[in-house]
């Protein structure tokens, strides 16, 4: 997989400049130590203590995918389907009539819990990512290495859930209408009906209409667990997963976050994190050149609320049906945490300011500031608010504790170096 050069550093070197901060070499400000693990108690800026790198990836993905208003939608899905039906009809009254009080999700006589604040379908496909990670350790993948366990693993995980797409289809007249137990990205319900049509990756992800979104950029995010303070590795165990449901920048995407994420985890500072994405975004990728045009408005603005406007016209696009493209969310994500200086209470706001791609780019922002501040960074009422799976996309994970998967995969890594 292609580069993107040697002057990503420098890129990102240069924004944090341009507002006033130092670059450092490596990334690394004065007081940061470089710790074993991504979990455990680390220096950040300042000589601060940071504990819980991976909680705070977790809590803080799930605080900006409840941050962006597509999460109200999302876990509408657990209503009546007569709640969703009355919504739209209520959206097409107000486009024949002309009104400007536009209808929301709602629960009339249906208790509104779902309608709450929470996270919606990113947080539950990354705790779907985690499962892999945590499948890892089965002791019928024993005899293999560490990374053929994990990749294994992955296979197995999308294999399984194939199984449930094959079985759903044999009901079904065609596979798009067959009625599946889950709720998912284009791109991710693409690639396994690909899969349970017998084909394997990389056909999955390159046959397939949405291999540009940024579905595994959000899986990649908790992939990184499994290589802290290794952005190559990572990047690499990305895009294994990667290839069955994207191509492309969908693919660059998931390389540069979970490059990022396992810089993050490793103690090191906003600017190193961006530096290591840049690094897996090709200058002549659409996702490449619009990453380096957003951390270069970077260095126009003060604050991430400042930046907003200039993401807004200069990165976001406004012709296509969705907003879920790697080459627009991960560029704003990145940026938007340089200009944070990985601050999750500015940047995650800032991201879901940002309508067109508030369906992703909160939760992208909100991993990697959560992962470089760790979880005491997440403002208490936000934990509370986030940290249980409602199972609007995938039910059996309703119920799931983010802070007890946290845990599970913070004992992997304990294992890991203790092995």
């Amino acid at each position: 997989m292609g580069r993107g050069g040697g002057g990503a550093g420098a890129v990102a070197g240069g924004a944090a400049a341009g507002r006033g901060a130092a670059a450092h070499p490596g990334g690394q400000r004065g007081g940061d130590t470089v710790p074993a693990r991504g979990g455990r108690a680390q220096r950040g800026h300042g000589g601060r203590v940071v504990t819980g790198r991976i909680e705070g990836l977790l809590l803080g993905l799930a605080a900006g995918d409840a941050a962006g208003w597509p999460a109200a939608r999302h876990r509408a899905a657990r209503m009546p389907e007569w709640t969703r039906r009355l919504t739209r009809e209520l959206d097409t009254f107000a486009e024949q009539n002309a009104t400007t009080t536009l209808p929301v999700p709602i629960a009339l006589n249906q208790p509104p819990e779902p309608l709450r604040l929470g996270p919606s379908d990113d947080a539950e496909w990354a705790a779907f990512a985690a499962e892999a990670v945590l499948r890892a350790g089965d002791d019928v993948l024993g005899d293999l290495s560490r990374d053929r366990r994990i990749r294994a693993a992955i296979d197995l995980t999308w294999t399984a859930v194939a199984s449930e797409v094959a079985a759903a289809a044999e009901r079904a007249p065609e596979i798009e209408s067959a009625v599946l137990p889950l709720r998912a990205r284009i791109s991710v319900r693409a690639g396994l009906g690909n899969l349970a049509a017998g084909l394997r990756p990389p056909a999955t992800g390159h046959d397939n209409p949405h291999y540009f979104d940024d579905a595994a950029c959000v899986r990649a995010c908790v992939l990184a667990v499994a290589h802290p303070g290794d952005p190559a590795r990572a990047a690499g165990l990305a895009e294994f997963d990667a290839r069955y449901t994207q191509d492309g920048d969908g693919v660059h995407g998931a390389r540069a976050m979970a490059a990022a994420l396992a810089t993050a985890l490793s103690g090191a500072s906003a600017d190193a994190c961006v530096a290591a994405a840049l690094d897996e975004l090709p200058e002549g990728t659409e996702i490449g050149r619009n990453a380096r045009h957003a951390l270069a408005l970077v260095t126009a603005t003060d604050t991430a609320f400042a930046l907003v406007p200039l993401l807004e016209h200069q990165i976001v696009d406004h012709v296509y049906s969705y907003g879920i493209a790697a080459a627009e969310t991960v560029p704003v994500a990145l940026a938007l945490t340089l200009a944070a200086a990985g601050r999750i209470a500015e940047a995650v706001p800032a991201a879901a300011c940002l309508s067109r791609v508030a369906d992703s780019a909160p939760a992208l922002a909100g991993a990697l500031c959560g992962a470089l501040g760790g979880g005491e960074s997440v403002p208490e009422a936000w934990r509370q608010s986030c940290r249980t799976l409602s199972g609007c996309a995938l039910p059996r994970l309703t119920g799931t504790d983010l802070v007890e998967l946290a845990g599970l995969l913070e004992a992997t890594q304990r294992t890991r170096a203790e092995g």
